[in-house]
């Protein structure tokens, strides 16, 4: 692809994520539910896609961009054990900063994620598109997944937030 064309693909990426947000947006404020996000290497780009819809106020409470281990343990309360035992990028964090946003803010549901957007950071046993994404609803136990997504650092930033908010659609239809 060239440049002008990749740039147009990432647009019409785009334009589906903020539908997709919309939409996830008037089903939060229909239920009367409000969302937190805690994100590490989509550094806040899901808060974005969500703060970009008119009227996301009334259903979208905060947001942590928690990139370094001291911010995910100051700000969500990532215990340092877990850190140092199991990564930033691992089930164990991920479900620890979803819990984090949760009990750190005013919000029903809340997402989560940490991963290795690239293009350097990766190990073979965490390559480069290594992404977990938590998802939480009040005081249920955490639901986590991981992802190894393609593509460049934007590519797999995008598919990043594209899959927390599918995510987030079926925790609420689900609830």
């Amino acid at each position: 692809m060239t440049d002008t064309e990749n740039a147009v693909a990432a647009e019409l990426a785009d334009s589906e994520l903020h539908a997709r947000a919309a939409q996830f947006g008037a089903r939060l404020l229909e239920a009367r539910l409000k969302l937190a996000t805690a994100e590490s290497c989509t550094g806040g780009w899901v808060a974005k896609v969500a703060t970009e819809v008119p009227g996301s106020s009334g259903w979208f409470d905060c947001a942590f961009v928690a990139y370094s281990y001291d911010a995910k343990e100051a700000m969500l309360g990532v215990p340092r054990q877990t850190l140092e035992q199991h990564g930033a990028v691992s089930r164990e964090t991920v479900i620890e900063m979803v819990r984090g946003a949760l009990s750190r803010s005013r919000a029903d549901l809340a997402v989560a994620i940490t991963g290795i957007a690239g293009p350097t950071g990766g190990t073979k046993d965490k390559p480069v598109g290594t992404v977990w994404i938590a998802w939480g609803f009040g005081h249920h136990r955490p639901i986590a997944e991981v992802f190894h997504f393609a593509g460049d650092r934007d590519a797999i930033r995008r598919a990043t937030v594209a899959e927390a908010l599918a995510g987030l659609e079926r925790l609420l239809a689900g609830r």
